[in-house]
């Protein structure tokens, strides 16, 4: 029986893992050569920037947006306070938007697949460890939205939920936003650019090597 729940699990996980990562693939070099075109043909124009790069954040959780460019962009191109503002507040609502399609989406799915049972195994793993992967993994590409989606199918507490995402996206996009504006003001594009593919390499290393790590999801098991 722990064979076949453990299969459907790894067969639910990966599935999730690919409709996260394949537009990535598909459509990922286009997207951030459309940013870029965009953002230097538009470079006068700080509304229509801001309405671009919020959106793009907002629905990153769905398109494969190149997220530390773009909240490094909005220091560059819009300062520090307002690049901020937009970063924070479309990151918050991409995450909401991920959170929802895990209730609505996921949790069905995963329902059908695995079973009513490992579905509660599930929120009791993201009632043990479920904070440490929400904040590790917003950094992290890919894992930030997958942990995002799997904290809605297991109906983790959304005001907690909100707050940690909260916490991590303020963090990251000051970080972000700040690299973006220095390069500003050294006018240096290049400097952003490098900034923004920098340092989400630090934060893969560091999940790589946390301790975190030596807990194992795929250990959801029944009776």
């Amino acid at each position: 029986m722990f064979k076949g729940i453990a299969a459907r699990w790894i067969v639910l996980v990966t599935v999730i893992l690919l409709i996260i990562l394949i537009p990535f693939l598909l459509f990922g070099e286009q997207v951030e050569s459309w940013t870029e075109q965009f953002l230097e043909s538009a470079a006068d124009k700080s509304g229509l920037i801001a309405l671009v790069l919020g959106g793009l954040l907002a629905f990153d959780i769905l398109l494969p947006v190149p997220s530390s460019l773009v909240m490094t962009a909005c220091g560059f191109f819009l300062g520090f306070w307002k690049g901020l503002l937009i970063a924070f507040t479309a990151n918050t609502i991409s995450v909401i938007i991920g959170y929802w399609l895990g209730v609505k989406a996921g949790r069905p799915i995963a329902n059908k697949w695995v079973g009513a049972d490992e579905l509660d195994n599930l929120e009791n793993l993201y009632q043990r460890i479920g904070d440490w992967v929400i904040v590790i993994s917003r950094a992290v590409p890919v894992m930030a939205e997958a942990s995002v989606l799997f904290a809605g199918m297991s109906r983790m507490p959304f005001i907690r939920f909100l707050l940690l995402t909260s916490l991590s996206n303020f963090a990251l996009s000051v970080v972000y936003v700040a690299v973006g504006t220095f390069s500003a003001n050294v006018n240096s594009f290049l400097l952003a650019f490098f900034g923004a593919v920098l340092l989400p390499g630090i934060a893969m290393l560091i999940a790589k090597y946390s301790p975190s790590r030596q807990i194992q999801p795929s250990k959801i098991e029944t009776e």
